[in-house]
Parts: structure tokens; sequence; C-alpha cells
């Protein structure tokens, strides 16, 4: 049995509480600062932990210590629980964009160090043993560190990878452009949708299955092969009357993210084997509308 304990037990610490299976992983402690109910973690547990402040801790020996603060804390949680760690444990946080190198303070202790960050959206700690299945987990560290982390992932039903150190910030960049920027972008189209005299709420009901049906081809197919539309075709034409009516409805900073947006496309258009002179002339438009906007 690998005991575990959790400082920090908030949405993603709760739902590895409650989402690490029971025959082999026991949440020996839960670990807080100032006042905090964890009654919703620890009903959904066989076997009950301590629950303890950090300030009041005396020794930590769990064999997996996963420091799950937000990131502006970790360091600071790592320093002050080094004198605590009687054994030598294997310390994860749990950081998108944080390296693993932040737990030096734990590894000077004789800890193995890591992150382990699953990539999927955890709004309550409920919501753990549904959502961590099938997730990919980005896993780095020290050697040990991150076979015992893809080992957790795995037994949490996930997917472990593993990227170098160095990379970990550049990764979490990535999955904050195919996640928060992918909302921005699509609260931009119902922004533009709105200016049609369609309500917000109309808007979103019209373009969600048009987008699902998008997240559908790239789950089948390569980004390239799954681009449609007037970049895709580089429809000169088509471009000029949306270039119109963007510039008479809109505002020049969603005129940029069509036209940035819109190079990008004709990136992957030309994979598509779409002809090089259509595309030429394309970007040289997008160029030319992109030197017109106000800076």
């Amino acid at each position: 049995m690998v005991s575990v304990s959790i400082i920090g037990p908030g949405r993603v610490g709760g739902a590895l509480a409650v989402s690490l299976p029971a025959d082999k992983y026991f949440v020996e402690k839960l670990v807080f600062r100032g006042d905090s109910d964890l009654s919703t973690i620890t009903r959904l547990l066989a076997r009950q932990p301590e629950v303890i402040r950090l300030e009041d801790l005396k020794e930590i020996s769990s064999d997996v210590i996963f420091i799950t603060t937000q990131d502006s804390w970790i360091v600071k949680v790592a320093h002050e629980l080094a004198p605590k760690i009687s054994v030598n444990p294997t310390v994860f946080h749990t950081s998108g964009s944080y390296p693993s190198s932040v737990l030096d303070d734990l590894k000077a202790v004789g800890c193995e160090t890591g992150s382990i960050h699953p990539l999927v959206s955890i709004s309550s700690p409920e919501l753990g043993p549904t959502r961590f299945p099938k997730a990919f987990f980005c896993v780095e560290g020290t050697t040990r560190a991150v076979k015992i982390g893809e080992t957790i992932a795995t037994d949490l039903g996930g997917r472990p990878f593993s990227i170098d150190t160095k990379f970990k910030t550049l990764y979490h960049a990535a999955a904050v452009t195919a996640c928060g920027h992918l909302v921005a972008l699509f609260d931009s189209a119902v922004e533009m949708m709105t200016k049609c005299g369609l309500s917000p709420e109309q808007a979103k009901d019209i373009l969600m299955p048009l987008v699902m049906s998008t997240v559908q081809n790239l789950s089948e197919q390569s980004t390239s092969a799954a681009l449609t539309g007037t970049f895709a075709r580089a429809d000169i034409e088509t471009f000029t009357r949306h270039l119109t009516a963007l510039n008479e409805n809109v505002s020049d900073d969603l005129l940029e993210t069509y036209l940035l947006l819109g190079e990008r496309s004709l990136e992957l258009a030309a994979k598509q084997g779409v002809s090089a002179e259509r595309i030429d002339k394309l970007r040289a438009k997008v160029s030319i509308a992109k030197s017109k906007l106000k800076w």
C-alpha cells in the first residue's frame, strides 16, 4: 500500500484524493492552510485521513507527497516542508507551468522530485473519478519520480507522457493556447455573430455544433486535413467580402485576430496542396489588411 499526503487539497488535490485506487493507495494526510472545510473530500474516502494545518505538521513520512497548492505557494510550501520530511519520499507538484526544479529544497534533503499535471479541467474534487480516466498527464522530474508519476497516472486511468524539464513552461503555454485561447476565440466568434442581430446565447447555440464537428475532425485527422472554409480553399473572393464586413462591424482587435489566424490557416492550406499561387495572393492581401490596422 502506497501512503500519500496531499498538501493543499483543493480541486485538483481533492480529486487526486478521491480518485487514487483505494486498493493500492492510502491517503493518510490532508494538509491545509488557514480555515478549510474538507468534508466534501473526506466523506468520499473509505479510510479517513488525518486533516491537519501545515503549521501544525511536525513530521511527514508518506511514500508520495503531492503539493497541490496554487502555483505561487509551491516554493514556500516546499521550503517549509523540507525540515519535516522523515523519510525519502517522492514529491510531486501539480502545476502545469512550473518545472519540478521549484522543489529543489526538497530534493536537497533526499526526496525524489517531479511534477505531474493532468491535462484536463477539474472544477471540483468529485469530478476526479470521471475526468482523470483517458486524460493525458504530463510528467517530468528525476528519473525515479518520472517512473512513479507514470505509474500514478496509469493507476488513475490516465495516459502519461514525459517531457524535458526545461520545456515545462512551453508545454503549459501550448495547453493554454489549446484550451483558454480556444474559449477566447469562440467568444470572439460569438461577438461577431451578435453583430448580425442575434443574442449571445443564440450565437453560442448556433456556433457550438460547428465547433464540435471541427473538434471531431481534429480527433480523426491531421490539423491540415481538418481545416475547412475560406482559407482552406485560399478563397480570395470570399476573404475580400469578409474583410469588408469585418471593417464595417467589428473592432480592430477582432479583425487582427481573424487576420493572424488566417495567416496560420494558409500554412495549413499549403500542406493540403492548395495552389501556391492562390495562397501567395491571399497572403499578400492579408498582409496589406494587417498594415492598415490602427496600432
